[in-house]
């Protein structure tokens, strides 16, 4: 019997051993996440390694991502004179255990913007520029430079999108015959299903917004490069005073406006495209604009987050001089 009783019980001994630990004898480890999606700050927050001493603004973001370039004009290069494009990079990141959201800028000589920008710069003022993927496979960046009648005109370059470490090859900047006109004609904009063209113009004295519809029949290119066509006013958008710098993301446009009852200077503003039309703009308040000039804002798409992020430039007091480039973090009614 001592045999026998001894023989069961260094069976069944590590047995339950091995029962402790599956049921209890480990403890989990917590899940760290507490935040499934991030969200942009609400607050306007200087992106300080992009700025200068001098003027900074007019952006846009070639692709997305959360290190991605950055192309604005600047005039730093002449010390306050002459405005050429310029790059830099744009990294951001949220911490979904405790909800902290970095983002930071820096001045960059990625050889691939570099040379996009290095093309696409003239012996005049270069501003505004928008960067776009086109249903051909290439990739476009346009902008509104000076000419020698000293007005503004709308230019595009086309290349094919990066590739590894290989440099691209650029056509342009090639003038948009279709829009351009005698007067300041600048920051282009398409709308999201690519069919539709918005810009600013003072041809009809101060600026207004305009679009140019049916774009979707032809080639981007061969539609660009076509003879100038009437553009139309955006009534529902436009004032008796300056109305620039349209910018669309889906449905929202955002723009800049000195019109009246602003907080001072020129101020941001939105619209929603509703039933076909765009609504009567909206100011973004006290909370976005100043006394000052806020101008040129641009919005940033990220799935991963519940708003979206709007890049803007503004001479107000507290920046490094001039115009600086500024985020803050946005959310519009559906």
């Amino acid at each position: 019997m001592k045999n026998n009783s001894f023989r069961i019980i260094s069976v069944y001994v590590p047995l339950i051993f091995v029962l402790i630990l599956l049921s209890g004898g480990c403890k989990k480890t917590p899940n760290p996440i507490k935040f499934q999606s991030g969200t942009f700050p609400d607050t306007v927050i200087n992106l300080e390694g992009l700025n200068s001493a001098y003027d900074d603004y007019n952006s846009t973001l070639p692709v997305l991502g959360n290190e991605i370039p950055i192309i604005f004009s600047s005039n730093r290069g002449s010390s306050g004179g002459q405005f050429d494009l310029v790059t830099g990079t744009l990294t951001y990141s949220f911490n979904q255990t405790n909800g902290r959201f970095t983002c930071t800028g820096s001045m960059s000589s990625d050889p691939f913007y570099s040379a996009i920008t290095g093309h696409a710069n003239t012996t005049g003022n270069d501003f505004g520029p928008y960067s776009m993927f086109g249903k051909d496979g290439y990739e476009y960046l346009f902008l509104a430079s000076q000419v020698s009648g000293g007005q503004l005109d709308l230019f595009y370059e086309r290349y094919l999108p990066r590739n590894g470490n290989n440099l691209p090859v650029i056509s342009g900047p090639i003038a948009i015959t279709r829009l351009n006109s005698s007067d300041d004609d600048a920051y282009l904009t398409f709308n999201s299903a690519m069919d539709s063209l918005y810009f600013c113009s003072n041809r009809a004295g101060n600026f207004d917004i305009y679009v140019q519809p049916d774009t979707v029949n032809t080639p981007l290119s061969t539609w660009l490069g076509q003879s100038f066509s009437t553009s139309y006013l955006v009534d529902s958008l436009n004032s008796s005073a300056d109305d620039k710098c349209p910018f669309i993301h889906k449905n929202i446009m955002v723009f800049s406006s000195n019109r009246a009852g602003g907080l001072g200077g020129f101020d941001l503003y939105y619209s929603i495209f509703r039933n076909g039309k765009w609504s009567a703009p909206y100011n973004f308040g006290p909370g976005i604009n100043t006394a000052d000039d806020e101008y040129r804002p641009i919005l940033l798409y990220d799935a991963n987050y519940t708003n979206l992020l709007m890049i803007f430039s503004s001479n107000r007091a507290g920046g490094k001089g001039g115009f600086d480039l500024y985020y803050t973090g946005v959310a519009f009614p559906q």
